[in-house]
């Protein structure tokens, strides 16, 4: 590809290839370590100047990724692509869908999922109850258990903290509902949310936790990254002076395959701010769950 010479005239071209070694004709160079001052040649290659001196190019530069079929989900990748934005099982894409694209991504999952069924064996065209599996999976996986990728936000409803509100309140439990991203297999569990309001910042209302809990699970998860990810988005929302949330949930890839054991629960902690630092708050919080949750 031609590039304009750096500090010649307007019309000095060199050609930028990816080598650096030295072209088999002595008289010229790899275009990469084109020679200040010197002109493309006709074959295209850069010739070599009195000087020894060169300019080293970076010619790589972002890809840009073109979707190659009119799939949505092509599309929607390539978008996410040339963003630089990861689409993790756990990552909210809601802002690289445009409209009309859910329902062309929940009609391309079912078409995905009559594959599975298929490679399943199972006959769905004679089977009345697999009959319309797909597509009750498709508007399951897209609308509703992890919605949390498709969908913005909740909106939040705000409002001042007239009366500098700086004692702790606990919102809980707060029942969850998730999917394990190793596995795809339920988890079912419980939240408490420990907040220590800032005198200086706006306080939400209390449904407003549980939006926000139910936005954040629908969507497969870890439940050690899930409880980082409601962490984070409560602390940019409220600007606590403390935060503590518990979890504990029961995981069916683990009672309903692998072992299949019924009886372990698994318990998560957050603690941040005063939380972290004041022994007495922490234990005050621990305390009140701990007795709400018997």
């Amino acid at each position: 590809m031609p590039w304009p010479l750096a500090g010649g005239s307007a019309g000095d071209w060199f050609t930028a290839t990816a080598s650096g070694e030295t072209d088999p004709n002595e008289n010229c160079l790899s275009p990469l370590m084109a020679p200040v001052g010197r002109v493309q040649q006709s074959d295209g290659r850069a010739c070599r100047a009195p000087t020894r001196s060169f300019i080293v190019l970076n010619t790589m530069s972002a890809p840009t990724y073109i979707c190659d079929d009119t799939s949505a989900s092509s599309r929607i990748q390539a978008r996410l692509k040339n963003a630089g934005q990861a689409f993790r099982a756990n990552d909210n894409i809601a802002a690289f869908i445009e409209d009309g694209e859910l329902d062309e991504l929940r009609l391309e999952v079912e078409n995905r999922m009559r594959d599975v069924l298929d490679a399943l064996v199972i006959d769905t065209d004679n089977d009345h109850n697999t009959v319309d599996t797909a597509h009750r999976v498709a508007k399951m996986f897209i609308d509703e258990v992890f919605a949390g990728r498709y969908r913005a936000a909740p909106p939040i409803t705000s409002f001042p903290n007239v009366s500098r509100l700086n004692e702790l309140m606990i919102v809980g439990p707060v029942t969850v509902r998730s999917a394990c991203s190793h596995h795809l297999c339920p988890i079912m569990g419980r939240i408490w949310i420990g907040v220590l309001p800032n005198a200086d910042a706006e306080l939400i209302g209390l449904s407003k936790f549980a939006r926000l809990c139910d936005w954040i699970m629908s969507r497969p998860q870890i439940q050690e990254e899930a409880v980082i990810m409601l962490a984070d988005e409560l602390e940019r929302r409220t600007r606590p002076a403390g935060l503590a949330i518990v979890m504990e949930a029961d995981h069916f890839c683990m009672h309903w395959r692998g072992i299949k054991d019924d009886q372990p629960v698994m318990t998560s902690s957050i603690m941040r701010g005063a939380f972290l630092k004041n022994e007495s708050l922490r234990h005050e919080f621990l305390e009140l769950r701990n007795r709400g949750h018997r």
